[in-house]
């Protein structure tokens, strides 16, 4: 645990001193260790080190702040909070004035650092919101919460749109993915256990009508039981999902999340099991291979190449709730060496350590969502 240093955190300045945190109740997590040891930087940077402009994504930053409450660190989930308000949303981050995060940060072709692209990730922002709301209840406090309101109110405003003959869906983000009568669209951007947190949260709000409608895009679009990474809906003549028509209908590296947030929902849930139905083919073609296709035609159901490690991460959960033993093992067996600490001289690639944390951690039992979507960490009973 890092020495604690005072964060501006919504207008008012919060210190959390290291004996506070470390008085909290704990659970070693040597996988969350070395993430933040080799991802975070001091000063609460998430950092993808296998890109050349060494980007930090809303999404990072994001993953990173639920990781920390999973691991009871909030030391540094506010490192990671005040980074973002900070950089992301220039300083425009708190209950009363709120800037969408821009989704892109990093080294620019002039050699500076700064935004790269302002345009907020509504996925990212579902994660902060939820990370925000979850915060607030399982640490006691209320600044959280109000700013989680205000960054879900936001949300609403700018990224879910009404479509003809569907209802509430969420854009990729506020602008350039509507043009004419179709609007492009992410299904790995609507994990279940999220929507229902903020349905709980605020019942007032999209959420639910989101989740059903969610529900219904995965099993139109993944029509062999494979999600795609992109998908469309065209409103006229009738309302209805297609193809995308930037990305066709390839399901890969964006699409792999799917499952994975499929297998960390509640099993009580009704949504969880026509959900995880849906996505049959996976389970279908590893069990006749032993791996994941790294990508497939969701139309025809042809897979081509073998999935990195990473996509074990992603599974893990996904072979769990399908209670498909075999499966589950594969993933063990990988998922050991996906979050081992780092050969000297290689480091650890951010997608492959997000994958691999979300997957271990929730197999492992160190965290689950219940019915409502509330986040259950292992800290508040096992340590």
């Amino acid at each position: 645990m890092r020495v604690s240093t005072p964060h501006v955190f919504a207008g008012a300045m919060i210190a959390v001193s290291a004996a506070s945190a470390a008085a909290a109740p704990q659970c070693d997590w040597p996988a969350y260790r070395i993430f933040v040891e080799r991802a975070v930087q001091a000063d609460g940077r998430v950092i993808d080190r296998s890109t050349e402009a060494q980007q930090t994504t809303s999404e990072g930053q994001s993953y990173g702040m639920f990781f920390a409450l999973v691991a009871n660190d909030r030391v540094t989930f506010d490192r990671l909070l005040h980074w973002t308000r900070v950089n992301l949303s220039a300083n425009q981050f708190d209950a009363n004035t709120l800037r969408l995060p821009a989704w892109q940060w990093g080294k620019k072709p002039d050699g500076s650092f700064g935004v790269m692209d302002p345009n907020p990730a509504s996925d990212a922002d579902l994660w902060i919101a939820y990370d925000l709301f979850q915060a607030g209840r399982l640490w006691k406090e209320p600044m959280y919460t109000k700013l989680a309101y205000a960054l879900a109110t936001q949300i609403v405003k700018q990224e879910i749109v009404d479509l003809p003959g569907l209802g509430a869906m969420l854009l990729p983000g506020p602008q350039g993915f509507r043009s004419g009568d179709v609007t492009r669209l992410n299904p790995s951007y609507l994990p279940l256990p999220l929507l229902r947190g903020l349905a709980h949260e605020m019942p007032d709000g999209p959420w639910t009508s989101l989740a059903q409608n969610a529900a219904k895009m995965i099993k139109v679009t993944s029509p062999r039981g494979y999600a795609p990474d992109w998908a469309a809906y065209q409103t006229n003549p009738n309302g209805q999902f297609v193809v995308d028509p930037k990305n066709g209908d390839v399901g890969s590296y964006d699409a792999i999340r799917v499952y994975l947030w499929a297998g960390m929902a509640s099993s009580a849930d009704p949504l969880a099991r026509p959900w995880l139905d849906a996505l049959g083919g996976m389970r279908q073609s590893v069990s006749q291979t032993g791996f994941a296709p790294e990508k497939v035609s969701t139309i025809s159901g042809a897979t081509s190449g073998e999935g990195p490690l990473s996509y074990w991460g992603a599974l893990a959960p996904y072979f769990k709730a399908l209670n498909d033993e075999r499966g589950l093992g594969l993933a063990r067996t990988h998922l050991e060496a996906l979050v081992a600490p780092p050969v000297a001289g290689r480091e650890p690639v951010y997608y492959d350590r997000v994958l691999g944390l979300f997957g271990g951690g929730f197999v492992d039992g160190r965290y689950h969502f219940d019915e409502k979507g509330r986040l259950v960490p292992n800290w508040r009973s096992a340590c």
